[in-house]
């Protein structure tokens, strides 16, 4: 009973991926509105050698987003963007 779960689970997420990026295709094949654009604040983390961290922020900028569920083509989705506008990278 719990593999059965299991295995239903995770055919309903393959299968929501699997539309969703058939979508996503269909959508940039033909011009329709793919892809998105959302001001982030971009900021970098650096962990200094006495384990101090220094944050550079960048200026606002806008990034490209895909309108999809998932991420797709190395872009996050838009919905998940507009709720986190604050990206950080560690270095």
């Amino acid at each position: 009973m719990f593999l059965a779960s299991v295995l239903a689970v995770l055919g309903a997420a393959f299968l929501a991926y699997g539309l969703d990026y058939a979508v996503f295709r269909v959508r940039a094949a033909t011009n329709r509105n793919a892809y998105g654009s959302v001001i982030v604040n971009h900021y970098t983390a650096v962990l200094q050698k006495n384990g101090k961290t220094t944050l550079t922020f960048d200026p606002p900028q806008p990034w490209t987003c895909v309108n999809a569920l998932f991420p797709h083509q190395g872009s996050l989705p838009c919905w998940y963007l507009s709720r986190h506008p604050d990206q950080r990278t560690d270095i």
